[in-house]
């Protein structure tokens, strides 16, 4: 079974810049569309796709997050990495890694323990 392990996350002041990292058990890992996503502890609120990484290296961006954050992934390592730059308030959340679409594993979605990104003055 997959593990995803997330790391790289803490407390940035607004502009600053953080580099997450994500490790994936999974023997298929270069042929998998990756991606992150966060989520923002607000009753209601989904967890939301930030980017995507294909096989071939094609990416996808949200509209809020282009031009600031960079997906790139080492298949050598099975890892993916997300570069966030210029933080805003508004980029507090958990983040996850994931496939696109995500693991499933007894009947749910199956996520890591995810990395805490905190942008605070």
């Amino acid at each position: 079974q997959v593990q995803l392990v997330e790391s790289g996350g803490g407390v940035v002041q607004p502009g600053g810049s953080l580099t997450l990292s994500c490790v994936a058990s999974s023997s298929d890992f270069r042929l998998i569309t990756m991606a992150w996503y966060r989520q923002v502890p607000v009753p209601g609120k989904q967890r939301e796709l930030v980017a995507s990484i294909s096989r071939n290296g094609q990416t996808t961006y949200a509209d809020s997050v282009r031009g600031r954050f960079t997906i790139s992934r080492d298949d050598a390592k099975n890892r993916v990495y997300l570069q966030l730059n210029a933080l805003k308030f508004e980029d507090t959340a958990a983040y996850y890694c994931n496939k696109l679409p995500p693991w499933y594993r007894g009947g749910t979605d199956y996520w890591g323990q995810g990395t805490q990104v905190t942008v605070s003055s």
